[in-house]
């Protein structure tokens, strides 16, 4: 008997986690959030910034505010308008705290640099804009671990990946998907990713072979969308909808995709799960669209395996959902996440804490976490290399680093060999090219040249008169 007596209540240090809303004047108020119906989550914070997607007229819009600017928000503060048609995705740079991709229903993706200071004008120009999507693109995630790497999933059920820093798509995973895509997700070094597809199937693809590894059909029975995400030791956690239409979630290895770890019933609503993972923790949030609550549970080795921690319930629905990368989190208060809920009007951070007595720096709570700095260059990553996450310690804090510029550098298209193989008919330089034609393409480029100069000197001079303003301060 004395050995049936077991601990009733399991041991963790996260099982006291409790959300509060900030006070109202650390809300961002008078955002039209976006209504485009998309299951993207609509808001991507860093240490530096909020971006949010927005209403705007006819092309496709975000507002970007620099965290510390809180209240009310002047309604002609600049938004970044360079898309035709509604941005349905962002996600910062996880290297570059100034760098933002957008990815847009009018079927590009344009990665953008966000200045430290606030502009006086919307963002228009791009740094970059990448075209290879024949219908809209409604997903984009950043590699997690190699530098300028990013991922685009559209409506055409294709994945691509492209070099940022060339302007290169490097791969593109075309016959993998028979429908449309619902979400992909990296796993912590960026070697495999997970995606969820309408034809009701759960695939792990190595991107780089171009294989899938392994696929799950029916992971839940319902027909409503399924998301999955990576969690520790390459385990994949996944929510969606049982035949009843009760929402679901479910932990799943690998190596045995066939019977769940762990299964659980919700409740009945039909908001889709969007899941939000802290590894240093290996919490899951969940909050759906359109619910006004964010769950959260801890992941472990023991059965059940996924354990309720606890609800953060309010009163407001929330239409999207920002998450702040560990780096970003204030340490001296034990905060262990944060979420930036997005409202109709407004933006409101949730914080997350772990209540402790002590001031000191916890660090059971925080382990070293990725820092801003990647593991590998782009193309170190194409030939085969995998690199885990370059580690920082939060003893400290973290102080976000001074604006670095994104460059880009075309690869000329003449440095290139010609394909080996006979050189197809098609060719656009057969020999017929005409004098006249070479004369308007050489026109051009010299028109080119002359505005790329006028540019620069413009740009220069604007930068001295900004120097003036600011009087040598940053």
């Amino acid at each position: 008997p004395a050995a049936m007596s077991r601990r009733v209540v399991r041991q963790s240090k996260f099982r006291h986690v409790f959300g509060q809303p900030v006070k109202a004047d650390q809300m961002y108020e008078d955002i039209r959030v976006s209504k485009v119906t998309c299951d993207s989550s609509f808001c991507a914070v860093n240490p530096k910034f909020v971006a949010i997607i927005v209403e705007s007229g006819g092309g496709g819009a975000f507002i970007v505010l620099p965290l510390a600017k809180t209240g009310r928000v002047d309604k002609n503060h600049p938004l970044v308008t360079g898309h035709t048609a509604p941005v349905l995705d962002i996600d910062w740079c996880p290297h570059n705290d100034n760098v933002i991709a957008s990815a847009s229903e009018d079927t590009t993706v344009m990665v953008w640099q966000i200045p430290d200071y606030v502009p006086v004008r919307n963002i228009t120009e791009p740094v970059v804009t990448l075209e290879g999507h024949s219908k809209r693109v409604s997903i984009i995630s950043w590699h997690p671990t190699a530098r300028n790497v990013l991922l685009s999933a559209g409506c055409d059920n294709l994945v691509i990946l492209w070099n940022v820093g060339t302007g290169e798509m490097l791969l593109a995973l075309d016959d993998m998907h028979t429908d449309l895509i619902y979400n992909v997700g990296w796993n912590r070094n960026g070697s495999l990713l997970v995606t969820t597809c309408k034809d009701k199937k759960v695939r792990v693809i190595d991107p780089r072979k171009q294989q899938i590894v392994a696929e799950k059909t029916k992971p839940h029975d319902g027909t409503r969308p399924i998301r999955a995400i990576f969690v520790a030791d390459g385990k994949i956690f996944t929510t969606g909808f049982s035949r009843m239409s009760e929402r679901q979630l479910g932990l799943w290895d690998l190596n045995n995709f066939e019977e769940p770890i762990a299964l659980q019933e919700m409740d009945t609503s039909n908001g889709v799960l969007l899941p939000f993972y802290d590894a240093d923790s290996s919490i899951v949030y969940l909050c759906g669209k359109g619910d006004s609550s964010i769950r959260y549970f801890e992941i472990t080795d023991e059965a059940p395996y996924v354990h309720y921690l606890n609800t953060y319930s309010s009163k407001e629905p929330q239409r999207g959902m920002g998450f702040m990368p560990k780096r970003g989190l204030d340490v001296s208060k034990c905060e262990i996440a944060r979420f930036f809920k997005l409202h109709e009007r407004k933006c409101e951070p949730i914080v997350m804490t772990v209540p402790r007595k002590s001031d000191l720096f916890q660090d059971d709570l925080y382990p070293d976490t990725p820092g801003p700095e990647p593991a590998l260059e782009a193309d170190e990553w194409l030939s085969g290399k995998d690199a885990e996450p370059i580690l920082i310690s939060l003893r400290d804090g973290y102080v976000p680093i001074k604006n670095r510029e994104l460059k880009v550098v075309k690869k000329n298209i003449l440095d290139s060999k010609p394909p080996p193989g006979p050189r197809r008919s098609h060719s656009t330089c057969d020999s017929d090219f005409s004098q006249p034609a070479l004369e308007e393409v050489l026109e051009e480029i010299r028109a080119l040249k002359e505005t790329v100069q006028a540019q620069e000197k413009r740009i220069s001079d604007l930068e001295n008169k900004l120097c003036q303003f600011t009087n040598g301060t940053d």
